[in-house]
């Protein structure tokens, strides 16, 4: 028997409020992909691939990654459109007074 699903209409665009966090999440979530591809030594090219692949031809991972890409670029697009952005130095490793970053 058929089940009802709510979906977005189609050539719809659906405005969302994105707070700090979620933003740092979701770039958390990108880069934890990147670190699992490299971890499985799969090469930077499979990553440089998307851009010339359609999203069906890519891998389930190549997809994950692309989607996520998308919503953080969507996220810092809109952010700096609503003067919402500021600019600010971090220390990098070899930086004196560097610390690792945490998970806190």
């Amino acid at each position: 028997m058929p089940v009802k699903v709510l979906e977005v209409k189609d050539d719809s665009l659906v405005d969302i409020k994105v707070n700090k966090n979620y933003y740092f999440m979701t770039k958390a979530s990108l880069a934890y992909l990147f670190k699992l591809n490299m971890d499985k030594g799969e090469e930077a090219e499979d990553l440089e691939s998307i851009k010339d692949l359609n999203y069906p031809d890519m891998s389930d991972f190549q997809r994950a990654f692309y989607t996520l890409s998308l919503l953080v670029a969507e996220i810092e697009r809109s952010a700096k459109l609503q003067d919402k952005v500021e600019e600010r130095e971090i220390l990098v490793p070899g930086d004196e007074g560097y610390v690792p970053p945490t998970q806190g």
